[in-house]
């Protein structure tokens, strides 16, 4: 690690924060395409969320093998291969429209999923192991992850505003602009990465690569789920992910229902819960250096419980104005949960393998794996949403937020200090 500092890999980390920047703007295109779908292909609340779903079940399919192509292949071969998916996924869910198929846009969904997760193996890691772990590792994830906010803000506030202010003129061709700027962003990422040099940290040496295929190479009795505070951290990341994803999933597909709202509105207060989670991420970095991940995740998760509450029990009726809009102020507290979704990742991140040592890259693949929360807690919010409304189904989430305080306070803790790591 000591080489690793005296080494300039500025250029490295520039890459990685495009690379975030892609995650968010892709991901997000799959959760404010369901307001659209809701019109031009009929779908239920909790259809609305099928292309999130099959988004992030890519995850589970794709992370541990996206962990295996990272260690033997590299970062570099990963990222590339990466971009080539997402550019074909997000061609798929533009020709759906033209299609007229819902099962079209699904699969291109799908497979934009793999090519998220795909470079989310490459960037996390990544990231942590050049600020050299500990808070100096989460202060460059969240700088990242300011990159991804700004991907995330874009994304909904285009739908929406493509589509216009009635949910009954929201159809994939409305919204095809922004598919073909995601495609422009993949192709030009391509060209970026290809010509840069990035730096393999965790990718196995000749000697591992002669004795994995004379298999002859020694199998490790221990693995990143042999540590309690990982295993904890990964459940913990499934449900902050479907946290992220459900808050402002569902709060499009309600509020762009409403009359005094419609898609646009709605989609630019999604984009501003995104543009909070930016502000969040960068107060984040610039705080990272001095304040634990334990602290942050800890006053993240309180705060998100408070404002999800307000939001649940402030009456619709109860507006606020802006300009000439008229905005009920429960939408108002869920666009300020960003603030707080902003900084878990990186937090229960670095909680999550500090001390895992050459089980890093190991433990990013499961990690990607159990990032299919993203999409099932959406769908299972919006599933309860068609049975006792939106705005209850929120309790799901809060019960979810429960959890990642108890991760933050206790489940956070490394008793499996005796096993070794280098």
């Amino acid at each position: 690690m000591t080489e690793t500092k005296k080494q300039n890999f500025t250029p490295a980390i520039i890459v990685m924060f495009a690379l975030f920047f892609m995650i968010a703007f892709v991901t997000n295109l799959a959760g404010s395409m369901g307001v659209v779908v809701t019109n031009q292909f009929g779908a239920s609340k909790a259809l609305s969320q099928l292309g999130t779903l099959a988004n992030f079940i890519a995850y589970a399919c794709m992370g541990i093998p996206a962990g295996i192509i990272l260690r033997r292949k590299g970062y570099k071969f990963t990222a590339l291969a990466a971009v080539i998916v997402g550019l074909v996924g997000v061609a798929i869910q533009f020709l759906s429209g033209y299609a007229e198929s819902f099962f079209v846009y699904v699969l291109g969904a799908f497979v934009a999923g793999f090519s998220m997760c795909m470079l989310n193996i490459v960037v996390n890691p990544m990231l942590n192991t050049l600020g050299g772990g500990g808070n100096r590792g989460n202060q460059l994830i969240q700088m990242g992850g300011s990159c991804n906010s700004i991907g995330g803000t874009i994304a909904p506030i285009l739908v929406g505003w493509l589509v216009g202010g009635s949910i009954e003129n929201a159809t994939v061709a409305k919204a095809a602009p922004v598919m073909i700027i995601a495609m422009a962003i993949f192709a030009l990422a391509f060209l970026v990465i290809l010509f840069t040099k990035i730096p393999e940290p965790h990718m196995e040496t000749a000697e591992e690569k002669a004795a994995r295929l004379a298999g002859t190479a020694q199998k490790d009795k221990h693995s990143p789920l042999s540590f309690r505070h990982f295993v904890l951290g990964a459940i913990a990341i499934f449900f902050y992910v479907g946290i992220e994803v459900g808050i402002p999933n569902t709060a499009n597909i309600h509020f762009s229902g409403l009359a005094n709202v419609g898609p646009a509105i709605a989609g630019t207060f999604i984009g501003a819960y995104w543009f909070c989670m930016l502000i969040g991420r960068l107060t984040g970095s610039a705080i990272g250096g001095k304040v634990s991940s334990k602290k942050m995740l800890v006053t993240t998760s309180l705060v998100a419980i408070i404002f999800l509450l307000l939001a649940m029990y402030i009456p619709e009726s109860k507006t606020l104005t802006i300009g000439k809009y008229t905005v009920p102020w429960s939408l108002g507290f869920l666009t300020l949960c960003g603030l707080c979704t902003s900084v878990m990742w990186g937090s229960i991140f670095n909680l999550s393998t500090e001390g895992l040592g050459k089980y890093t890259a190991a433990a990013s693949g499961i990690f990607m794996t159990l990032v299919c929360g993203g999409g099932i807690i959406p769908f299972l919010q919006n599933l309860l949403a068609d049975k006792v409304g939106s705005i209850p189904s929120y309790w799901l989430i809060v019960a979810c937020l429960c959890y990642l305080l108890f991760y933050a306070l206790s489940g956070h803790k490394n008793v499996n200090k005796d096993i070794p790591v280098e």
